[in-house]
C-alpha cells in the first residue's frame, strides 16, 4: 500500500535552547527613511514590540538570549552584492538607528552581543563558537527580515544540525508575500518550526517551573 509519507515534528525545544534576536535594532522601531527602496509590513513594529515578551520571557527562564546586529563600516566596503538588489544603504556605522535597541528589548550590559556585516548570523561571526560554548541544540529565532537574514539564519542552523524554530508573530520580513514564502520555506526545512510568540512564553515558563 503506497502512500504520503508521514512527518512527524520533533518537540519544540530539543535540549538547551537559546533564543537569537537578529537585527531587531533602534531604527527597527523609527519611520522608514525616504530613501528605502523596499516594502515593509506596515506592522513590523508591532511584531518586534511582540518580541520583547519573548526576550523576557527567556531571561525569566536562564535561557541563553544573543542580540545581533547588523552594522556596515562607512566606506561600505564591506557591502559586498547587499546592494545589487532591492536593499538600499543601510545599517551604517555610527548612526543611530544601527545601535542596539537596548532600551527597546531590556538589554542588560553583560548580554551577548554579536555584529555581522552579512545576513545570516553564522556568516564570519563567533556565532558557532558562542551557540557551542553554551551547549545550544535549538535556537530560536525572531527578528527580521523574515525573507532575508531570519531565512539566511535559520538555513545555516539547519546545516550545522540545530533545530531551529522561528516565532513566526515576531519577525517581519520585506512584505507579506515574501515573508510568508520564508515561514513557508523554514517549515520544508523542519517539521513544527513555526511558532506563535505564545507558544514560546509558554514553553519558557515550563522550563522556569522546572528549574
Amino acid at each position: 500500500m503506497s502512500g504520503a509519507k508521514q512527518i512527524v515534528a520533533k518537540p519544540m525545544i530539543v535540549g538547551q535552547p537559546a533564543l537569537i534576536v537578529v537585527d531587531i535594532q533602534k531604527g527597527s522601531f523609527a519611520p522608514r527613511p525616504p530613501s528605502s527602496r523596499l516594502e515593509f509590513m506596515p506592522d513590523a513594529v508591532e511584531r518586534y514590540t511582540r518580541a520583547r515578551t519573548v526576550v523576557d520571557a527567556a531571561r525569566e527562564a536562564g535561557i541563553p538570549i544573543i542580540f545581533v546586529q547588523e552594522a556596515h563600516r562607512r566606506t561600505m566596503v564591506d557591502f559586498g552584492r547587499e546592494l545589487d538588489g532591492s536593499e538600499s544603504v543601510h545599517c551604517l556605522e555610527g548612526q543611530s538607528g544601527t545601535d542596539f535597541a537596548v532600551e527597546e528589548l531590556g538589554m542588560l550590559e553583560d548580554d551577548y552581543r554579536i555584529t555581522k556585516r552579512r545576513y545570516s548570523v553564522f556568516f564570519g561571526t563567533d556565532m558557532e563558537i558562542l551557540l557551542k560554548g553554551l551547549g545550544v541544540q535549538t535556537v530560536i529565532m525572531v527578528g527580521g527580515f523574515t525573507d532575508v537574514c531570519v531565512h539566511y539564519s535559520f538555513v545555516d542552523g539547519h546545516q550545522m544540525d540545530y533545530y531551529c524554530r522561528v516565532v513566526e508573530d515576531c519577525v517581519s520580513g520585506s512584505s507579506y508575500r515574501a515573508h510568508d514564502a520564508a515561514l513557508e520555506a523554514m517549515e520544508y526545512l523542519q517539521a513544527g518550526a513555526r511558532r506563535s510568540a505564545q507558544d514560546m512564553v509558554d514553553a519558557f515558563a515550563a522550563i522556569r517551573q522546572q528549574a
